[in-house]
């Protein structure tokens, strides 16, 4: 049975209908946040293979619509989930907010920064909400973090280092056409890293530039299973990207925060070491525990299916406040086109053996950049 999560109630307000697009792995993930906020209820789901929407759908008790048109004209829908390959999330997306639904978009927001354009531009002129997961902001330690940054307590930023160390079979790549992909999937940066690309980019602030390259190592796939990046951030900060999936057994991934006034190192949303020299020395986490755990990591780190629900449901739920409170979400388009927006430099720099200064140039899409 899903744990219904109290973190906001009706107060007197209706629940909204959620109709999600696409049944794959990170659908259920959707579905059981979804099922878990008390002002939100799935009402439908599709997807192009109707025995995958026919399964999400009799396991959390819903409709199935025979396509997204049917989708978009029920009534009772109000907001979809976006849950069909990266490359498609623009597609869908634009389609859904000229129905008049608000969205939420897994992440990356697309593949490249003129899909990101075209949905952000769609869902401001029909006026709807729209935010795209980044769901780690929500963690426990991230939220820490972000109180410490803005009381001011790590001082002036000089180093941010973001690392995604995952491991991917062959099989999960063989799994579906489009995984692997320039068109329609992206590698382990665009894919995997873009979830702790965009921490680091909420902590550190904007890029101004990027040195990078990137290989595939293990896998036969079109995209990279290997990426790492130099940054220089606007602010005159510098930093380090890591993004792989050929890392067995997969590890947490990794946000180390470093200013004038101490450092915070983040793993798999909990802070595992906080050292401020305003305060004192200090280590450990908020829970009193010292030091990093075991280096080996189960759940996402090894197998997509391996996602806890709690962060995705606090987004989902922010999303439903935003749409009450007529605001912007936490994570808004923008903030979802901006972490392309790297991803897109990264491919750039890597295939042009050069550094890269932002901004990008919009056109380009990921494929373009990453292809030789």
């Amino acid at each position: 049975m899903t744990r219904r999560i109290s973190m906001r109630g009706n107060g007197g307000r209706s629940t909204r209908g959620f109709g999600i697009v696409g049944a794959g792995v990170i659908s259920l993930t959707h579905a059981d946040a979804i099922a878990s906020l008390p002002a939100a209820r799935l009402v439908a789901v599709t997807d192009v293979e109707p025995e995958r929407a026919k399964s999400l759908a009799a396991s959390h008790d819903c409709a199935v619509a025979p396509d997204l048109d049917a989708l978009l004209a029920r009534d009772d829908v109000d907001v979809v989930s976006v849950c069909v390959p990266s490359g498609l999330h623009a597609e869908v997306g634009i389609a859904a907010a000229a129905a008049g639904k608000h969205l939420v978009v897994e992440k990356p927001v697309d593949v490249s920064l003129r899909a990101a354009d075209r949905l952000i531009a769609a869902a401001r002129t029909a006026g709807v909400v729209l935010t795209v997961i980044s769901q780690h902001r929500f963690d426990p330690g991230l939220i820490e973090l972000r109180r410490l940054l803005d009381e001011g307590q790590l001082g002036r930023l000089v180093l941010g280092e973001a690392s995604t160390k995952w491991y991917r079979s062959q099989g999960y790549y063989d799994s579906a056409a489009w995984r692997g992909t320039w068109a329609l999937d992206g590698g382990s940066l665009m894919n995997q890293g873009i979830h702790y690309l965009d921490l680091l980019l909420w902590t550190m602030g904007p890029v101004a530039e990027v040195t990078a390259l990137f290989s595939t190592q293990t896998h036969r796939i079109e995209v990279e299973d290997a990426a790492l990046a130099l940054l220089r951030f606007a602010s005159g900060a510098v930093g380090t990207l890591v993004a792989s999936t050929a890392v067995f057994p997969g590890f947490a991934q990794r946000l180390e925060i470093s200013g004038t006034g101490g450092t915070v190192v983040i793993e798999d949303g909990e802070i595992i070491r906080r050292e401020l020299s305003a305060a004192g020395t200090e280590t450990g986490s908020p829970d009193g525990s010292m030091g990093p755990r075991g280096s080996a990591r189960s759940g996402a780190a090894a197998t997509p299916a391996g996602l806890e629900i709690a962060s995705h449901a606090a987004q989902i739920s922010d999303l439903l406040d935003a749409i009450d409170e007529g605001r912007a979400p936490a994570v808004t388009g923008e903030d979802g086109r901006a972490a392309v927006e790297i991803v897109c430099a990264v491919y750039e720099s890597a295939r042009d053996g050069r550094t890269v200064r932002l901004p990008a140039v919009p056109h380009r899409t990921a494929s373009q950049r990453g292809s030789s």
